[in-house]
């Protein structure tokens, strides 16, 4: 399956990985059940899904407003995808 992966365009191109390198493998790992390697390889991984999950909900349900929740999880989602980087280029 790795080998049908998109590669990083900023990693190839600048030699930098960007803030969303390992989102692909980590959700092969996922699909593999293979979670904690998941969260290893992109912690941001499960704050991404369910930030997607209430996109979804918030597209499919009208009679509720999710506009709070999508905002709070892409602001959490965001934070941790800076710190997670911070952490992988610095330490």
């Amino acid at each position: 399956m790795e080998e049908y992966m998109l590669p990083c365009m900023s990693k190839k191109l600048f030699g930098i990985e960007c803030l969303g390198c390992g989102t692909q493998r980590a959700l092969f790992l996922l699909m593999e059940g293979k979670f904690v390697e998941a969260f290893k390889m992109y912690p941001p991984i499960y704050t991404l899904i369910l930030l997607f999950l209430f996109i979804f909900l918030h597209l499919i349900d009208k009679t509720r407003n999710y506009t709070r929740i999508v905002i709070s999880f892409a602001i959490l989602n965001l934070i941790v995808m800076i710190v997670s980087y911070v952490i992988k280029i610095y330490f």
